[in-house]
């Protein structure tokens, strides 16, 4: 979960050296295992993570949570678990991954007692959740084609960092020495957020020592990766040498200062990264909260982002092929070229039924100008999804604004990445702080739900830049 950092002001470490090895798929691995940097299954079919955390510890009685989870369209939920040091202990994990294969979801369980140690006195060290794990090895051996052990979660806080590496390594080592063959995900130091880069200097150390090379690494993206910029250089590293990674935990940008979401998720679909967003409910903050108090029908903003947003959950998720689905796409080797800080990173696959994009007017001759294109992505009786897509003309924009007009009675009921309004059938859509910039040819996406009675036309927009 969330932790800000305590000092004020940090500045970006530089860069060190690491050696460029890839890590080598794992040779008797069984269930979901690591194969250069995807996760796959034991098919060898790839596997990515579309998913959310939830805080089961805390919510123990909160069992239908998975199941709506599901219907919400994820194929991961990150469980909450409690190894007895200052929640739980968590007894009750046969149960709870029986609920993640009765809802045909890949079961990432975490014990979340080590938050912040070296920093919160009161959280249990790695070693301590490597033992918390062992009295639970009675049901999780046997499981590993449906579950992830994430040892520890956030193990280290701010004050020094640097002791992760020999924790994560012993940590490791002792799961594997007890007889554990599952795939093993491990989280950065630094409250999950490595913003002094030990976990990326030092992730080949970590890879290395376990001896079925079977772990997975995990960033926690919050307030440190509030730019483009900063979530393409992190990426950019673990991709350029072959790591796996997957971002375990992050939330939206409800400012300015928080993680740019939108950038995240679009990158992470280009890369063939997993993600699993914090949280689906419990914490009363509507910045974490992706429901309203547990409640399915009631999603927030955050939750609406990230379910049905622009590279969402429901747009990219596939089932695990254990449960009949189709393989996840498999992630390039090469690095990704760098895109403007806006741009979606791919077209959105279209849910039934497609309907074709309406283009705006061409850019104004002077080329300081954008198009966009309006389409209709899901639909259901009284109510649709839409996503419009804006490019920049010849020339970089700075801000944009949409309109357009219903002709058949449509109304937008809730939007994402864009300020919308309506008088009437008129309706403007206007950026919103982090994707108002784009260079000239770049695009972004934002998306909305609307109602309708009738016919679901596509209406004609326009598109106006400064």
């Amino acid at each position: 979960m969330k932790r800000l950092l305590t000092s004020v002001g940090v500045a970006v470490l530089a860069a060190t050296a690491s050696i460029l090895v890839a890590v080598s798929p794992a040779e008797a691995a069984v269930g979901l295992h690591i194969s250069g940097r995807n996760i796959v299954e034991a098919n060898g079919q790839n596997f990515i993570m579309r998913g959310v955390n939830h805080e089961h510890v805390w919510f123990t009685g909160q069992t239908s949570s998975f199941a709506d989870i599901k219907a919400a369209g994820a194929n991961t939920v990150r469980v909450v678990l409690g190894s007895g040091k200052r929640w739980g202990p968590s007894n009750d994990v046969a149960n709870v991954i029986s609920l993640c294969k009765q809802n045909r979801m890949i079961c990432v369980l975490e014990v979340h007692d080590t938050t912040g140690y070296g920093e919160d006195g009161a959280a249990a060290s790695l070693d301590e959740a490597a033992n918390y794990w062992i009295s639970q090895k009675s049901v999780l051996v046997g499981q590993e084609d449906y579950v992830v052990i994430n040892i520890g979660n956030e193990p280290i806080g701010n004050t020094d960092a640097g002791q992760w590496t020999a924790a994560t390594v012993a940590a490791i080592q002792k799961m594997r020495t007890n007889g554990f063959q599952h795939l093993l995900m491990v989280d950065a130091p630094n409250w999950g957020q490595d913003w002094q880069y030990v976990m990326r200097d030092n992730a080949q150390t970590v890879l290395n020592a376990d001896t079925q090379r079977n772990t997975v690494l995990s960033i926690h993206m919050y307030d440190v990766f509030n730019t483009a910029t900063a979530i393409r250089d992190y990426l950019d590293r673990f991709q350029n040498n072959g790591w796996p990674l997957v971002i375990g935990e992050f939330g939206w940008q409800r400012s300015s200062s928080n993680v740019d979401d939108q950038t995240l998720i679009a990158e992470a679909n280009a890369r063939g990264l997993g993600y699993l967003g914090w949280s689906w409910a419990g914490n009363n903050d509507p910045y974490l909260d992706m429901t309203v108090n547990f409640d399915p029908a009631q999603l927030t903003t955050w939750g609406l982002r990230i379910f049905n947003g622009p590279n969402g959950i429901k747009a990219t998720a596939k089932e695990a092929t254990i449960f009949g689905g189709t393989p996840s796409p498999t992630a390039s080797a090469s690095p990704r070229p760098s895109a403007s800080p806006s741009a979606s990173a791919s077209p959105r696959p279209s849910a039934s039924p497609s309907t074709s994009p309406s283009p705006s007017v061409p850019p104004s001759p002077s080329g300081r100008g954008c198009t966009a294109a309006y389409s209709v992505v899901g639909q259901w009786p009284g109510g649709f999804q839409a996503d419009v897509k804006v490019t920049a003309g010849a020339s970089a924009i700075t801000s944009w604004t949409v309109t357009w007009t219903y002709a058949n009675g449509q109304t937008v009921t809730q939007a994402w990445s864009a300020t919308v309004t309506s008088s009437g059938s008129a309706v403007t859509a206007r950026n919103v702080s982090y994707n108002g910039s784009l260079s000239a040819g770049a695009s972004t996406n934002f998306g909305f739900l609307g109602s309708w009675n009738g016919t679901n036309g596509i209406p004609a927009v326009t598109c106006t830049a400064s």
